[in-house]
């Protein structure tokens, strides 16, 4: 992963150093190794000699940078992570006080950039920790919003936040799995944030197509 002074001296026009881009090859041949054999054979069916023999690398090469595959499979998610927090971090304080659908539309872009890391993800791979990272992560920023949001708009949450924040958030990966294991993708990402939107503002009662208020017998 490129250390922040030499990404910074990069966006800066300066040229990286020879060393530096080194390590980001190797390590995206690393990555785009692991990626492509769990999408084949699932991560449990991989050894790290498998992940070298694909990247074309030596062994030793892959030591110098990851003490095993689970901590590569570690890696991979925190950088994307770490990369769709950078592209989110300009949309959060307008979606702090307002429904924007921004945000999503944005992770949905994202997702169709990186096809094929979330797709590792979502499946659940590595014994569901990078999933379960991705969904922690996911949970605590929208807690963050929602409680923003709540307090910029003197409001108070008719059911607990934590349960609210995860239930969005389940919603948008249970669909963006089924979007990108679809193929082609049946909703470009402006539509399918727009139906996620109405979801979340009308409810599933209008959106199922009934009007007026629900009666119960």
């Amino acid at each position: 992963m490129l250390n922040y002074a030499s990404y910074n001296s990069a966006k800066e026009g300066n040229p990286m150093p020879p060393e530096d881009r080194r390590v980001r090859r190797t390590r995206r041949l690393l990555r785009d190794a692991l990626v492509s054999l769990v999408l084949e054979r699932g991560y449990a069916g991989i050894t790290v000699e498998d992940i070298t023999d694909r990247a074309d690398l030596g062994r030793a090469t892959f030591y110098s940078h990851y003490t095993d595959k689970d901590d590569l499979l570690g890696q991979v998610v925190s950088d994307l992570a770490d990369d769709l927090q950078e592209r989110l971090g300009p949309l959060i304080p307008a979606s702090s006080i307002g429904f924007t659908g921004k945000p999503v539309l944005e992770m949905f872009r994202h997702a169709a950039e990186e096809r094929d890391v979330y797709r590792v993800i979502l499946r659940g791979e590595g014994d569901g920790k990078a999933l379960r990272k991705f969904v922690e992560d996911r949970s605590v920023a929208a807690v963050r919003i929602f409680s923003a949001r709540a307090e910029a708009l003197g409001v108070t949450p008719r059911i607990d936040i934590e349960v609210l924040s995860r239930a969005w958030v389940g919603e948008q990966i249970a669909v963006m799995q089924w979007w990108l294991e679809s193929d082609p993708p049946p909703l470009t990402p402006e539509e399918v944030t727009e139906m996620l939107l109405e979801l979340s503002l009308r409810g599933r009662y209008w959106s199922s197509g009934f009007d007026g208020e629900l009666k119960s017998e």
